[in-house]
């Protein structure tokens, strides 16, 4: 298939590798350029999303938020002035529920295609091609695209309509940001008890209390590595859409706003491009002090 790619951040550039990698001709455009090993592969760069469009037959985003899927969408030079009937728009961006359904309308009067199609995994399931991808939309197009989603992920499931995959999105980001404030405030109290908490994490992990966070976030505390896989401020935006889904439902999430809540402290410090691991911090300022896993107890 002829793909285009708009979008190479730190996810979006090993998502597009894979398409090239199982064979795919692709065409890609990037605020910051086509990264160079990309055009090594193969990948052809494009001067605009429009460009794309007008060359790809399956056009792709992976934008860090609404406004900039607006933009790329339908902005100059945007995806829209470049489609024809029978083309398909998928976007694997986290974005609003509400503004996607309006998007899919915008793009389906064109005669085109659209999914929603958000990802989780950060960039070690980019990197290998193990994300899971949740995806609104018409069920033939769905199935359609499967064979290209099977060269970026694993878990992949049609929700349901449009704004499906978004939902599902923000309910996955929920429980992630409350999972790394539990891992945080245990492995802190453990520290702040004179407990290693490497032995902690280690102990847990053979209990009903593992999971994923606790494996990789866990141990990313504990080195105190906060190189980001998925940015703290895509954390806070992504809880900022479950807030505002929230507060338009009547529901409370009480929960959620905490934990949003400490992402702002982060980021109040300067930390918007740690990642979502370093929420650890806020707890962390907050006690006067860090956990540390040198205890003589």
């Amino acid at each position: 298939m002829q793909v285009g790619f708009i979008g190479l951040g730190i996810m979006g550039r090993e998502m597009a590798a894979n398409l090239l990698k199982g064979g795919h001709t692709l065409v890609a455009h990037s605020r910051s350029g086509v990264p160079q090993a990309l055009l090594d592969a193969g990948a052809v760069a494009c001067a605009s999303p429009r460009e794309v469009a007008n060359r790809a037959d399956i056009i792709i985003t992976m934008l860090p938020d609404t406004p900039d899927v607006e933009k790329v969408l339908f902005g100059e030079n945007g995806v829209a002035q470049g489609l024809s009937a029978g083309k398909t728009v998928i976007d694997m961006s986290s974005i609003s529920p509400v503004a996607t359904r309006e998007f899919a309308k915008r793009i389906e009067a064109l005669g085109v295609h659209y999914l929603d199609a958000p990802v989780s995994g950060g960039q070690v399931g980019a990197a290998n091609a193990t994300l899971t991808i949740m995806v609104g939309g018409e069920e033939a197009t769905f199935e359609a695209m499967l064979p290209l989603f099977q060269l970026m992920g694993q878990n992949i499931n049609l929700i349901g309509g449009h704004g499906a995959g978004q939902m599902c999105k923000v309910a996955n980001q929920i429980i992630v940001g409350l999972n790394i404030q539990a891992v945080a405030e245990a492995l802190l109290l453990a520290s702040a008890a004179g407990v290693d908490p490497e032995r902690v994490r280690k102990a847990l992990m053979g209990g009903f209390a593992s999971s994923r966070v606790l494996e990789v976030h866990g141990q990313r505390m504990i080195d105190r590595n906060f190189e980001p896989g998925f940015r703290i401020e895509l954390h806070h935006k992504d809880l900022g859409l479950a807030l505002a889904s929230a507060k338009d439902l009547d529901i409370p999430l009480p929960n959620t706003q905490n934990c949003q809540g400490l992402f702002e402290a982060c980021m109040s410090s300067g930390g918007g491009q740690w990642d979502h691991s370093g929420l650890l911090r806020a707890l962390e300022q907050q006690a006067g002090q860090e956990i540390s896993t040198h205890k003589t107890n």
